[in-house]
């Protein structure tokens, strides 16, 4: 039986931006990696330090059912920012022209279904947590905020749960045998241990993040198929 591959949009999306931060913005690249590392996950892992065979390992390559990416639509509202009171579109901002390609990027992609959930109505302003830091350290005051240290405070919806139904659907109808999850939140415990009480091979990508040990216990491996950042990178978070 084939293997089923999902992926937490969100969370692709910063790893890849900390893999490869050149590109953070490159929507064609970002949807080739999303696809190669997806697909990577067909092929068992070399052995013996990579000098198996080639052609023993094509032999042994899975069949795809399908790939498929979660995420949602960008913030496309026109809100006012609070510390410079001007209005910004953000229709026009890097991120949501990065995100809008790339989700049409991906629905060219063979065997690929996008699953998009929905932007929570409520997007009050926060602080840049970074500048949180600094404002518990004492380093800096509210006065001195700018225009640039507040963002809006984004919520996703409905993503984890098309997850969940996605998995629970795999595993009922029997469609699969493996599922790989590209992810790294306990929060998708319950539907592991759904899957694997109904026979399905859980594996877990996260990406080279380390996680949690609650998740450990209950999926049946663990592989990541990105390339791995470098420790002198400081991409390596724990």
């Amino acid at each position: 039986m084939p293997t089923a591959i999902l992926i937490d949009g969100a969370y692709f999306i910063k790893r890849f931006r900390a893999i490869e931060p050149h590109n953070a913005y490159n929507a064609e690249r970002a949807a080739d990696c999303v696809f190669r590392w997806a697909a990577a996950h067909l092929s068992s892992p070399p052995t013996n330090g990579g000098t198996g065979s080639n052609a023993a390992r094509r032999q042994s390559r899975r069949d795809l059912y399908r790939v498929f990416f979660y995420d949602c639509p960008p913030l496309e509202k026109k809100l006012h920012n609070p510390i410079s009171k001007r209005s910004v579109d953000f229709s026009k901002s890097d991120e949501a022209i990065f995100r809008l390609s790339l989700h049409q990027r991906l629905l060219s992609k063979r065997k690929l279904a996008l699953r998009l959930g929905h932007l929570s109505t409520d997007t009050p302003w926060t602080i840049k947590p970074r500048k949180i830091v600094e404002l518990l350290a004492g380093k800096t005051t509210f006065e001195a905020l700018e225009p640039d240290d507040v963002m809006p405070g984004v919520r996703q919806k409905g993503v984890d749960m098309r997850i969940g139904v996605d998995v629970a659907s795999l595993a009922f109808k029997k469609q699969v045998d493996q599922i790989v999850l590209i992810a790294g939140d306990a929060d998708f415990v319950p539907a592991a241990k759904l899957a694997r009480r109904e026979g399905i091979d859980f594996v877990l990508d996260p990406m080279w993040r380390s996680i949690p040990q609650s998740l450990m216990e209950h999926i049946d491996g663990l592989r990541s198929t990105c390339p791995k950042p470098t420790p002198r990178s400081g991409l390596i978070a724990h």
